[in-house]
């Protein structure tokens, strides 16, 4: 049985092509013609494959390549072996994710997992809802009545979009996803299992605990991707906010009346309490937790599993348990392996 293939690239680039879109000369001898019509790491990259290297790990990769063209930061180009042109760039790694694309675009959304366009037999489309033209609508697929769907988007199979629920433009709406309550804007990508504008977590507390209708919505800017089963609660009283270019991870928990920037990176694991407000330009790395009714400031970066429990000011870089600034972090961690290495000196061995 032959292996199948998921993603076929474009007509490839020639070198000239791909020396304009990064903004850099050809090395001197280079034939612009020269066709590359893949991409690949730098030791399985071949003599039509284009390759990028910005790791100093991978110097000896790079001294063996093979590859047509190699984008590579200054430090390494002396590096580059004869037969591999060397396109000399500050940052390799982002000029050959955009080069990537256009080799392979259907990889930079998710389209239909039926293989067809507009509204495939077993979808379930109310007759008040409203779609544009090009939408694609898969199997087992549920729009209630009032939803509105921009053109050139797809909800893929057994996904939920609730009453009234607005998507925009060339948005990707996974498998298995469901949306409710929620106001959703162009070029957003919901990868499968995510769930979006449900109940969030409120209760009023006493001997038996009342249940706090929550009547905010969810509000999904431009240009947001959403990984899979990553739950964002709907608002109580007013609404939870994703800002436009957050890139949110897999298995993220978003609870109501949050409200995150624009430009946001949120790495999977990572659990926002209620009311919390994130400012633009914030990292969260994985499994951070971050309690109710803080503010983290403009261009903070929160190192992974640390726990915030106090307001970060702008341009902060924190991590630990109960996170604080890196710098007095590291102090405590050395301060205690110094300690335990002391301990072990002084005291007697156990014995098993």
């Amino acid at each position: 049985m032959p292996d199948p293939v998921f993603f076929i690239a474009r007509p490839g680039l020639s070198l000239g092509a791909v020396a304009e879109a990064a903004g850099v000369p050809l090395p001197e001898g280079a034939d612009p013609a020269r066709l590359l019509d893949g991409a690949a790491p730098l030791e399985r990259a071949g003599p039509r494959d284009l390759a990028y290297m910005d790791n100093a790990r991978y110097g000896a990769a790079l001294a063996a390549t093979r590859a047509g063209a190699c984008l590579v930061a200054p430090r390494f180009s002396a590096r580059v072996p004869a037969g591999t042109a060397a396109l000399v760039v500050r940052d390799p790694y982002r000029v050959y994710a955009a080069l990537l694309g256009r080799l392979h675009p259907d990889a930079l959304r998710p389209g239909s997992q039926f293989g067809a366009r507009g509204i495939a037999p077993g979808a379930h489309v109310h007759p008040d809802a409203r779609l544009e033209e090009g939408v694609t609508i898969d199997p087992g697929a549920v729009v209630g009545p009032g939803a509105e769907i921009g053109s050139g988007t797809v909800i893929g199979p057994n996904a939920a979009i609730g009453p009234n629920v607005r998507i925009g433009r060339d948005c990707s709406v996974g498998a298995g996803v469901t949306l409710s309550h929620a106001l959703v804007g162009n070029r957003v990508i919901v990868h499968p299992g995510a769930r979006i504008g449900q109940d969030g977590f409120g209760f009023a507390m006493g001997a038996s605990h009342l249940k706090v209708p929550q009547v905010g919505r969810v509000i999904v800017q431009d240009d947001v991707e959403i990984g899979a089963n990553t739950t964002i609660d709907r608002g109580a009283s007013r609404d939870t906010v994703i800002g436009e270019g957050t890139k949110i991870d897999n298995l993220v928990q978003i609870a109501h009346n949050v409200v995150i920037g624009r430009h946001c990176v949120i790495v999977s694991g990572v659990g926002i309490s209620g009311s919390t407000t994130l400012e633009d330009y914030v990292v969260l790395g994985g499994q951070v937790g971050v309690v109710g009714h803080l503010r983290i400031g403009r261009g903070s970066q929160i190192a992974g599993s640390s726990n915030v429990n106090r307001d970060v000011p702008p341009g902060s870089r924190w991590g630990g348990t109960p996170a604080k600034p890196v710098r007095a972090w590291f102090r405590e961690l050395t301060t205690l392996a110094r300690l335990a290495e002391r301990s072990g000196r002084d005291g007697p061995e156990e014995k098993d």
